[in-house]
């Protein structure tokens, strides 16, 4: 895949938040969400590429999502696989909260892991740490692991863990290790990749998530140098033939960060919708908007922050009557 294609894919992440980002803080997330989707979806229409959605928001007859199997891009060549999370956060957005992103991944044909809409178990960790996680050891022996690696003490570690009541034993057993924890209400995308961003303060993600958030999170990862391991938890039988109607025969099989994500050929587009450890959330001016955006490319490993101001729709400014703007320029009264 050519490098111009990740300006074409910041497009569509910065689509989304801004389309979103309007209704922060208004308490309907599936507003926000919806809002993200058309957005997403309007932009990706324009970029070239034959491209089909292999990690998404659900099945073919939950559309106007963008469904697992649908079609996006103008049809020329590359063929690639599409992994999107138009708004990793809901919840977030709705009640104003941080690390709200809007995330695509893009790989060749055949490289994502086509994990279905199910729970994953994950670790995930930096790159100087990459190696010395075992999802099938104890929290505490990842702790040392992970201690060891960086030269430091496990009291000096943060663990990064969504608040669940499912993952009470995983954060009592933590704190008894001596680690700090930090919990989180929704997100496991951003905080899966906070692990491997300097200056976030994280060093290790434990616990239970999504499993597209995980191949998501795991394309971000693998091109950060990050680490990360995770297994499919079917809670009954639909769940089992799901996952081997996606070439998984050993349901339980523990996937490695290359059974998640193959190659290097990836990109990798975030923008911020609220503020976060990574990402700056959507700022609106009148007429104006800015967004902070992270895009990523597998190939060369190239990280790029980018700062962009969007014109908007250019609508008249609404000024309530009561306000004191007579000697404010530039304001017509």
């Amino acid at each position: 895949m050519e490098r111009e294609l990740s300006l074409e894919f910041v497009r569509v992440t910065e689509a989304a938040a801004l389309a979103s980002g309007r209704l922060m803080g208004r308490g309907d997330k599936e507003a926000a969400d919806q809002a993200a989707v058309d957005a997403m979806r309007s932009v990706f229409d324009t970029v070239h590429i034959n491209g089909t959605v292999v990690i998404g928001e659900g099945e073919m007859d939950e559309a106007p999502m963008l469904y697992i199997g649908e079609k996006v891009g103008n049809g020329s060549e590359p063929i690639v696989d599409i992994a999107v999370d138009p708004l990793e956060g809901t919840n977030l957005v709705a009640r104003g909260l941080p690390n709200a992103l809007s995330v695509v991944a893009i790989a060749l044909q055949g490289c994502f892991l086509h994990a279905p809409d199910i729970y994953m178990d994950k670790i995930a960790v930096g790159p100087r740490a990459r190696g010395c996680i075992d999802l099938d050891a104890t929290v505490s022996e990842n702790l040392k692991a992970v201690a060891v690696a960086l030269k430091r003490n496990v009291q000096d570690l943060t663990a990064i863990i969504l608040d669940r009541p499912r993952h009470q034993k995983i954060i009592e057993e933590t704190r008894r290790a001596g680690a700090r924890v930090k919990l989180i209400s929704d997100g496991d995308v951003s905080a899966a990749i906070a692990t491997s961003i300097d200056n976030t303060g994280v060093d290790i993600l434990f616990g239970i998530g999504g499993a597209p958030e995980g191949v998501i999170a795991a394309a971000a990862l693998k091109i950060l140098g990050g680490d990360m391991q995770g297994r499919l938890i079917p809670e009954d039988d639909e769940d089992m033939e799901r996952i081997r109607n996606m070439g998984l025969k050993n349901v339980k099989k523990l996937l490695y960060l290359e059974d998640l994500v193959k190659g290097d050929d990836i990109f990798f587009a975030a923008t911020g919708i609220t503020d976060g450890d990574m990402l700056k959330g959507v700022r609106f001016r009148g007429q104006t908007a800015e967004t902070h955006s992270l895009v990523m490319r597998g190939v060369t490993g190239t990280i790029r922050n980018i700062y962009a101001t969007h014109t908007l729709e250019k609508k008249p400014l609404f000024i309530p009557e009561s306000a004191n703007c007579r000697n404010q320029p530039g304001v017509n009264r």
